[in-house]
């Protein structure tokens, strides 16, 4: 079992006396990748700055390693931040930017030296050692970051939106770079994070924020699968919410139920009552389509899908290259997003604007919820 680095402990902040985090328990292992994921004003960055010592817990405990970090200043803390705008020092060369940390430690200048040039080869930088910051890719800042946060050798490196600023392409590359980096020193990272792409990419755990709050934790695959509530099932992905209630209960975890006004039998660990009114949730890529004419013909769903038809419309096709997104109006008014795959035969399109289709999923790949609202 992985040691505990960072426990937060029921933490709260509150801001002339406006609650900005409230009941935040958690735990960070070591080596760990968390990102801290949610929209702005949800309290990662708080959450993120009480860590790194430039915020003070309300209420609750905040222990590094089992310390007690309440009066612990920054500068006193096994943790390095790397900023959102760098905050790299302009007038200072790569070289001085990195040995900053190592200087104020009051290090040999031989040590110092020996630690930049490793660092400085870690993030992929040699030979830049006298350029000023204003002369670098944002990219090549980035990594200036990372090198002058790292040299201290950190129990915790803490990342407020590193990537923001990059482009998509560099984005990308630099999320691989920082997951390849994290893996080969071992150090825990803690991400902020409002790209869900990003989140998943690089973490071995994702906290899903809102409102100040915890919603989730999980891996990714956790969050986006099996998402516990509306929040975090519409904030990780596209998806649909069909509108169900439930018929009768055929066994440990089935129900017979109606979605949208068809008998459907669905799946699910949590207890619901007959007559209770349910959210149904599909991913659009969870979601299959036939035409109508097929299932007239006997050329219908197979048995593995749910025994869902709902009728629908097709109104709209949206090309992402390999898949493409069908947009179809259910008869009853709702609208649903599918995302399908181009024909293996042919390479077109097998729906248009236009068709008469039935939709259908794969048993046990929805996800049933309370009714909210």
């Amino acid at each position: 079992m992985k040691k505990t680095v960072v426990e937060l402990i029921e933490v709260a902040k509150d801001f002339d006396g406006q609650r900005a985090l409230a009941d935040i328990s958690l735990t960070v292992t070591d080596g760990e990748f968390l990102s801290l994921l949610g929209p702005s004003g949800c309290g990662k960055t708080t959450l993120l700055r009480l860590i790194g010592g430039f915020e003070h817990c309300t209420s609750g405990l905040l222990r590094i390693d089992g310390q007690d970090m309440d009066r612990i200043p920054p500068e006193k803390r096994a943790v390095n931040t790397v900023f959102q705008n760098y905050a790299l020092f302009p007038h200072m060369t790569v070289y001085d930017n990195v040995a900053f940390g190592l200087r104020m430690a009051k290090r040999s200048s031989r040590e110092i030296r020996l630690a930049v040039t490793q660092a400085l080869d870690m993030v992929q930088l040699s030979g830049l050692e006298q350029r000023r910051p204003a002369a670098l890719s944002g990219g090549q800042q980035q990594r200036v970051a990372i090198a002058r946060a790292l040299i201290n050798k950190p129990r915790v490196l803490l990342l407020d939106e590193p990537l923001s600023a990059l482009d998509h392409r560099l984005r990308k590359q630099m999320q691989k770079e920082l997951k390849q980096l994290q893996r080969a020193l071992g150090i825990t990272f803690i991400l902020v994070t409002h790209d869900q792409d990003e989140a998943f990419a690089m973490s071995d755990r994702v906290v899903v924020m809102q409102a100040g709050r915890i919603e989730q934790i999980g891996t990714p695959m956790e969050i986006y699968e099996n998402p516990v509530n509306l929040f975090v099932a519409r904030f990780v992905g596209d998806i649909n919410i069909l509108d169900g209630v439930v018929v009768s209960r055929s066994g440990a975890d089935t129900y017979h139920a109606l979605v949208e006004g068809v008998a459907v039998t669905l799946h699910s660990r949590r207890d619901f009552l007959p007559g209770q009114q349910l959210h149904v949730l599909l991913r659009p890529e969870d979601v299959r389509l036939e035409q109508e004419r097929d299932i007239a013909e006997s050329r219908s769903l197979s048995a593995k899908f749910a025994q869902a038809r709902l009728p629908g419309t097709v109104q709209r096709i949206f090309y992402h290259g390999a898949t493409y997104d069908v947009e179809v109006m259910l008869d009853n008014g709702n609208q649903v997003q599918v995302t399908e795959f181009f024909d293996e035969d042919s390479a077109n399109l097998s729906f248009r604007p236009g068709d008469q289709v039935a939709l259908g999923w794969l048993q046990g790949w929805e996800v049933v919820l309370p009714h909210e609202g």
